[in-house]
């Protein structure tokens, strides 16, 4: 079995840094140096990773990575803040990107943040990467390292073949062989389970070792909780099912919340919040219900 890696944001982008920060911001002759402390004072929440990097054209400058599971509406004021915040407390300017992994709608993600308090303007442009409008190959030709986790998801890499490809090379690099976890938590979004399996040659629940398979739980949970807390452990738990659901099969899966609302049992409700992710199809909740 798999053991427990450090497969977090930082190791993924300082697999290949300068090839990282050549895709993001589009500038070729871009250099990466020091990957800086991303913790500011004023926020307990630290930006993913900020890069001290340089060009000839450009100078030097740092450049933030803000990479979100799945897009929420307080990203534009966020990346105001960590951009304002990295100026401040390095002296430099500051290329923020944010890159988003799970599309969860068909609204257009705005590309900046603008305020107007009487006549006072506050401006802060970002760019926009979508790993779902990204073409697999790049992974493979640039090459980028740091996005062979995400081929299942990215544009054209549902595919099996592609998939076991990018397996390949993960297993073959020491570096890269602790990301297996991560390639096949997004694999379970395009393939079925047992086919996962056969590819991995592991037991599925190697799965919950998977930072952002936790990160989908924790995040349920806590959001869960907190509409939850004037209402009860039981309503904060059937909140969480209901986002999860969401964010995996979209409206089909939020048809099952009539029959799980009637679901009494904790601990019943917290196995199913646990196997949402997991599932391949709804009738296979259906059974867990």
């Amino acid at each position: 079995m798999t053991k427990p890696a450090d497969v977090s944001t930082k190791k993924l982008i300082s697999l290949a840094p300068n090839n990282w920060a050549r895709w993001v911001t589009q500038i070729p002759d871009i250099v990466a140096g020091e990957i800086l402390n991303s913790e500011f004072q004023w926020i307990s929440r630290e930006s993913d990773v900020l890069i001290r990097v340089s060009s000839p054209q450009h100078g030097e400058f740092l450049l933030l990575n803000e990479l979100q599971l799945r897009y929420k509406s307080q990203m534009p004021r966020r990346m105001r803040a960590y951009t304002a915040l990295a100026e401040e407390k390095y002296n430099l300017p500051t290329y923020p990107v944010l890159i988003n992994i799970l599309k969860t709608g068909n609204n257009e993600i705005p590309t900046s943040f603008t305020s107007n308090i009487a006549g006072l303007r506050a401006i802060q442009d970002y760019r926009v990467i979508n790993l779902w409008e990204i073409d697999v190959n790049i992974a493979f030709q640039q090459p980028l390292p740091s996005l062979l986790p995400f081929v299942p998801i990215l544009k054209g890499g549902e595919n099996e073949f592609i998939i076991r490809e990018a397996l390949q090379i993960l297993r073959a690099d020491e570096q890269l062989n602790q990301l297996e976890t991560v390639l096949a938590f997004f694999a379970t979004f395009v393939l079925e389970n047992t086919l996962v399996q056969e590819i991995m040659r592991w037991d599925m629940a190697v799965l919950r070792e998977s930072p952002w398979y936790q990160e989908i739980l924790r995040e349920g949970e806590a959001r869960g909780e907190a509409r939850g807390e004037a209402r009860g452990e039981l309503q904060g738990i059937l909140s969480a099912i209901e986002i999860n659901l969401e964010l995996k099969f979209g409206d089909r899966g939020l048809q099952l919340m009539p029959e799980i609302n009637q679901i009494q049992d904790l601990e019943r409700l917290k196995t199913i919040l646990r196997n949402i992710v997991t599932a391949n199809t709804i009738e296979e909740l259906q059974q867990i219900l």
